[in-house]
């Protein structure tokens, strides 16, 4: 097999684990463990893993530390990367359902362009500010179209989660740019990871501790085994792998598949509908995104060579 259809199908099981993932975290949280517990789990688990996986081969990796100077960053990348989006993330997941999540998760190319626009004084085109208004309607029709008024109060406010994920994991990929730069991108994730350890340790290892792992089924360890492991560890190195092969720009058009996996796997296993408000408000994000993206100079100079997609 040639080394660019490896790269393609690692980036393609990246995206269908992503898929998947929307769902198997409405089955075991908020149910089995708290979403702040279940992030705890996730970051320990992807530290251990990815400083591991230096250990295995240390002669053929980078000087183990960091710069002082970079310290700050780090710090601010972790938080934005893997503390305050995963957060909103989860909790926003448990109110909401997969479909709504993985739709409303494609608004981070988007933000990515007007936070690029913010912070680097890059300048907008109609084409960008088009794809904006259209992302924005897409998104409210999502948000605004339940039914019962107790479910549409409660779906509201987690898709608000999921988007306020988006814009911090789009905050991340633009501050992380000259990390990336600077060191390797499997050492920038180390170092993102052990400082996001460091900071969810005070206010989440209670809820990890807290957790009735006597009572998990084999599905429920299953399922934080795909969380912790698939989602987070492997999704990190297979799209590290072909952002090197593929390049970050062909990589990240694989993010457009994660909401067929999950509604594929929603409707079949989570009795999920699609309906045609969901088409439409899909119809307007997908070609919102399309369109703030047309033109790629912008993303490529300020895309770090990380995932380009939300980690679920």
């Amino acid at each position: 097999m040639k080394r660019t259809t490896k790269a393609h199908l690692a980036v393609l099981i990246t995206n269908f684990i992503f898929g998947i993932n929307y769902s198997v975290v409405k089955l075991i949280s908020p149910a089995h463990i708290l979403p702040l517990g279940l992030n705890m789990a996730r970051v320990i688990v992807a530290f251990t893993l990815f400083w591991s996986l230096y250990l295995i081969k240390p002669s053929k990796n980078p000087p183990i530390g960091i710069k002082k100077k970079d310290i700050p960053r780090f710090i601010l990348c972790a938080a934005t990367g893997v503390v305050l989006n995963q957060v909103f993330f989860l909790k926003g997941l448990s109110l909401t359902t997969p479909i709504h999540a993985s739709l409303l998760a494609l608004i981070a190319p988007i933000a990515i362009v007007f936070i690029a626009a913010w912070m680097l004084k890059e300048s907008l085109s109609l084409l960008k500010i088009t794809g904006l208004a259209l992302g924005i309607v897409g998104a409210l029709i999502l948000v605004l179209s339940k039914s019962n008024t107790a479910e549409k109060d409660t779906m509201l406010l987690g898709d608000i989660y999921v988007m306020l994920n988006a814009i911090l994991y789009s905050f991340f990929m633009v501050w992380v740019k000259p990390l990336m730069q600077e060191y390797n991108p499997l050492h920038v994730i180390r170092w993102v990871f052990t400082f996001g350890l460091l900071m969810f340790l005070p206010f989440a290892a209670k809820d990890l501790y807290s957790t009735d792992w006597q009572s998990f089924s084999t599905a429920n360890w299953l399922a934080l085994t795909l969380i912790c492991v698939g989602a987070t560890f492997i999704c990190y190195l297979f799209n590290v792998y072909g952002i090197a092969v593929l390049g970050s720009s062909i990589t990240g058009i694989y993010i457009y598949t994660q909401p067929f996996f999950a509604a594929i796997i929603a409707i079949i296993f989570m009795g999920e509908t699609l309906s045609f408000p969901k088409i439409i408000a899909a119809v307007l994000i997908f070609f919102g995104v399309y369109l703030v993206t047309l033109k790629k100079k912008t993303i490529q100079q300020i895309q770090p060579e990380l995932d380009t997609n939300i980690i679920p």
